[in-house]
């Protein structure tokens, strides 16, 4: 008998109707809610040991593993050789046992009973693509400064939270999904206007793409510049030379208002460096950056020379607080053009981040907040625990650093919290932990000094590893950021880094903990697309066909990188570990 703790009461009807095949919205009371408690009621400590659930024995968790709607299933996959690619139904991934860290011992899915059922979601990066604040004008030297596909970014986030309400429960063990966690860059300019686009897609209702003039779209793709595709326009840009097609009206569709349905199960949200500082790597509270989001300049084009000094400042973090940035912005001022100044896209602050989290105009199907609280709006905190299920302890960090630089460390403080909280769940409950942060152990390189801490040591991903591995009840660390599908053992515990739902293969993650009854237990992972079509109609230019145009715009971005999808060890895969 599977032994899930929950905060709800769940009879056996109750149970089996919502982990049904066909149910779309499995498992919203299992961690959550109760009689007569709404969902946004559900227990969440800042603090070191979240409030003790009540315990539920629930039945057998039904023996109905599935494949439909994952990349078990098919994945898109691209047509033809050379130029722009079309992309179609393709061939499945098959699930990878890993036994590095436990053997894997005949039988085990007979026996297994699940621990927690959920999915991350990472960078979907919602992106304004008419902010004044971007930095398009660097394309020349990197493709990562603009993609053809980003003024999509909502319709293909939207349709990416259809297929998860779609799922009927974990695809391995049948058992209902819990909740989903967002890993960061949630939005991609740090923009007022971007948080409330990804709160609303989240929690449910209409979204419109747009910004500054609210009758047109003013940015890079009506600019003229053969730089940038311009869809519209028959004029053959440096897109267009590689097969990108003319598709007359897709600007009008891109700044279309959008419908979301919101999830249909509570989620939590963990911060990235996009959402915490302007352009994703300047150390935040600069109001340089505000005037420039809101106002009414916006730069399209650089000298080659400037934009290569630039970007290299940019990649090696050799100007964190932006002041090379701001200087070159001023000289090429009157080469800017005009735009409609717009003071939603201003960047919000950590203390508006959280407040964001906590109206209760977005709390959808809760938890109210999505894991911050009062508390941490008080002191200023961005890290949390809550709880997974029975005897599985969730925490949530903030891994940006505050001096700037879009690689990632964790202060002192933040330290010492997490190896209390690892300490105390082992003197008490015996929680299994997994761990949510944004950036991966290989990406938290940064130790600047944060400018409202200046004293306080900063510490790397070396010393995280180091921390999670002395504690032998962590099974998991879940993280983002690098937009690559990459899986490493440390020893006692499974690093997850999940690719990214702005660059192509666009996947999130279902991840289901489950014991083996022999010795050992099981992460179990699943990648999933979002529910658009694999094939796209260019004449489509509805919220569906658009979120399958987003897709097969990612693919065919040009110099995009094609590892990011991984090996076949890095996607479907079973993770053992020995049971401690």
């Amino acid at each position: 008998m599977s032994r899930i703790r929950s905060a709800a009461t769940l009879d056996r009807r109750t149970f089996l109707a919502a982990t049904g095949a066909v149910g779309a919205t499995t498992g919203l009371g299992l961690a959550f809610g109760g009689p007569g408690r709404p969902a946004e009621a559900a227990t969440v400590s800042p603090g070191p040991a979240p409030a003790a659930p009540i315990s539920v024995d629930a039945p057998a968790v039904p023996r109905v593993p599935y494949s439909r709607g994952t990349t078990l299933a098919g994945v898109a996959t691209p047509r033809g050789s050379g130029g722009y690619r079309r992309l179609a139904d393709g061939p499945a991934w098959d699930r990878v046992v890993r036994a590095e860290l436990a053997a894997a011992h005949a039988g085990r899915a007979r026996r297994r009973t699940a621990l927690a059922s959920f999915v991350q979601l990472t960078d979907l990066h919602l992106v304004d693509v008419q902010s004044p604040l971007r930095y398009e004008y660097l394309r020349a030297e990197t493709a990562s400064a603009w993609r053809p596909q980003e003024a999509l970014s909502v319709a293909g986030v939207v349709s990416l939270i259809e297929r998860v309400n779609a799922l009927p429960g974990g695809p391995a063990t049948g058992a209902p999904l819990s909740f989903v966690i967002t890993t960061g860059d949630n939005t991609d300019n740090n923009s007022k206007l971007e948080l409330e686009w990804f709160l609303t897609a989240m929690s449910g209702g209409r979204i419109t793409p747009n910004s500054g003039d609210p009758r047109r779209y003013e940015g890079v793709q009506d600019s003229g510049l053969k730089l940038y595709w311009q869809p519209d326009s028959a004029l053959r840009d440096a897109d267009k030379k590689l097969g990108f097609p003319q598709l007359h009206g897709f600007l009008d569709a891109a700044i279309r208002t959008v419908h979301s349905p919101g999830l249909r199960l509570p989620w939590y949200s963990t911060v990235g460096n996009h959402d915490s500082l302007p352009g994703g790597c300047y150390a935040p509270g600069d109001p340089f950056f505000t005037d420039l989001a809101t106002g009414g300049r916006k730069l399209e084009t650089l000298p080659a020379a400037e934009a290569a000094k630039v970007w290299k400042a940019v990649k090696d973090g050799l100007d964190p607080k932006g002041a090379d940035f701001k200087r070159m912005l001023k000289a090429h001022a009157k080469q800017a053009r005009p735009v409609t100044p717009d003071e939603r896209r201003a960047p919000f602050t950590r203390a508006e981040y959280l407040r964001a989290h906590l109206d209760p105009s977005h709390t959808g199907h809760g938890p109210h907040g999505h894991g911050y609280s009062a508390a941490n709006l008080a002191e200023n905190r961005l890290y949390y625990t809550f709880r997974v299920s029975d005897h599985v302890l969730g925490i949530s960090l903030d891994t940006t650093d505050p001096g700037g630089h879009y690689t990632g460390s964790v202060g002192e403080a933040q330290l010492r919290w997490l190896e209390r909280t690892l300490k105390e769940n082992e003197k008490g409950e015996k929680a299994h932990v997994l761990v949510f942060s944004h950036h991966t152990g290989k990406t938290m390189d940064n130790t600047r000094p944060d400018p409202a801490r200046p004293h306080e040591k900063r510490y790397g991903g070396a010393a995280l590893v180091e921390l999670l591995a002395a504690h032998p009840r962590v099974v998991g660390w879940i993280n983002g950021h690098s937009h690559k599908n990459d899986i490493t053992p440390h020893g006692s515990f499974w690093e997850v880094s999940t690719a990214s739902h702005i660059d192509f293969p666009q996947l999130a993650r279902v991840i289901e903990l489950v014991d083996n009854h022999d010795g050992t237990v099981s992460l179990i992972t699943t990648l999933v697309e979002s529910a658009a079509p694999h094939r796209t109609d260019f004449a489509d230019l509805s919220q569906t066909g658009l979120a399958a145009l987003y897709r097969e715009l990612s693919f065919n971005a040009p110099e995009a990188r094609k590892d990011l999808v991984g090996t076949a060890r890095d996607r479907n895969v079973e993770l053992l570990l020995k049971r401690r």
